[in-house]
């Protein structure tokens, strides 16, 4: 004797659930790139250095790190000025490609607790 089930599955909620968890993770991705930046920003007075932010587009799942002083690119794009040791121009960029698998292993931890 056969026997027929169905089964209804409704999606919606986890694809919520996992865009949110994504948002999570790249909030976390961003804040360890910014850590981990402010410790190669130029550093005289600690401005530039105090106006970093991470923050996150839920909507398009994109992170954003950034400083926000009027010398910010300036100081990042100029390799010939001179720094103190350990501070270096290209300290977002330089940051973000060593930090990479980091970020990515942040997302991918979230997306996990999420399916949990």
């Amino acid at each position: 004797m056969a026997q027929n089930f169905r089964l209804r599955f409704d999606a919606s909620g986890v694809e919520q659930e996992l865009r949110q968890a994504a948002a999570r993770g790249l909030y976390l991705g961003a804040e360890h790139v910014l850590g981990v930046s402010n410790d190669r920003v130029p550093l005289d007075e600690g401005t530039l250095q105090h106006s970093g932010t991470a923050s996150v587009d839920e909507a398009d799942l994109t992170a954003m790190v950034s400083y926000d002083t009027p010398y910010a690119v300036r100081q990042h794009e100029e390799l010939d000025f001179q720094h103190a040791p350990g501070r270096e121009a290209k300290y977002l960029e330089t940051s973000l490609n060593a930090e990479r698998g980091v970020v990515l292993a942040l997302v991918a931890a979230e997306l996990r607790r999420a399916l949990r």
